[in-house]
């Protein structure tokens, strides 16, 4: 097995799509920071890399607290010597409420992780980006597809996704001058755990409610990694992939 070239960090590593894209990176060569809440979680999925798991580190980490956010990083360079991407994934979502109805501490908690946990990270990768040799790097966001269009009753949720694509954009372009790469993945219907109760049926724009297609993980775990294996001179600034037949083109 040849050395790997690069060194990821995956947040939400411990289940769904990060554990995904986790495992495809170690299975390519890359060695990995899996970070989350839950220790147990990310030895799991370190578990499930058979060969690889001496290329990955599991650090427990609060994204939405600064100081556990620049522990993971810490971790990661001084255990790895650099960290070349990083996968913000971690994220969660509010009660199906409606928007009248939803509470200041879901409001807050929602906004916490999706965005201001992706703001932590960024400005964590830039400060080593910016410092190592060769200096630069790339930072691939989870946008969601709730970044373009919303589900009913997802305020919360929505409105970080929107926040996210503002900060995809910004980190863009404020990064160009340190080799700094900054793109989105706005992810539709992946099988994961939040998506099982699709089979059963969701709440849709028109009232009504209604079971929707879902593909599996693993393809968003192979456009991650295609994303985070090109040059640091070529971008994939946005890329969308969903379950071909469900409700976004026209939804609502």
């Amino acid at each position: 097995m040849s050395n790997p070239q690069k060194v990821a960090i995956v947040t939400g590593a411990g289940s769904g799509i990060g554990r995904a894209v986790a495992l495809t990176l170690l299975n390519n060569d890359f060695k990995v920071a899996l970070a989350g809440r839950r220790a147990d979680a990310l030895e799991d999925t370190i578990s499930l890399a058979g060969e690889h798991a001496a290329n990955a580190l599991a650090v427990a980490t609060d994204v939405t607290d600064r100081d556990s956010v620049n522990t993971l990083f810490d971790q990661t360079k001084n255990t790895f010597g650099s960290v070349d991407v990083v996968f913000n994934n971690a994220g969660i979502s509010a009660p199906g409420d409606m928007l009248e109805d939803i509470s200041f501490e879901d409001w807050k908690r929602v906004v916490d992780v999706n965005l201001t946990g992706v703001f932590l990270c960024t400005q964590a990768a830039f400060r080593v980006m910016k410092q190592q040799e060769p200096m630069g790097g790339r930072i691939i966001n989870n946008g969601s597809i709730s970044a373009t269009a919303p589900r009913p009753n997802s305020a919360p949720y929505t409105a970080t996704k929107h926040a996210v694509t503002g900060l995809t954009k910004s980190a863009s372009l404020d990064g160009r001058k340190y080799n700094i790469a900054c793109g989105q993945i706005d992810i539709g219907n992946a099988s994961t755990d939040m998506t099982s109760k699709m089979s059963a049926g969701v709440p849709q724009a028109d009232g009504s409610t209604a079971t929707e297609p879902t593909i599996d993980v693993q393809h968003i775990a192979d456009a991650v990694l295609y994303m985070a294996g090109l040059p640091l001179d070529a971008n994939v600034q946005f890329m969308t992939v969903m379950a071909t037949k469900m409700p976004l083109v026209g939804r609502g």
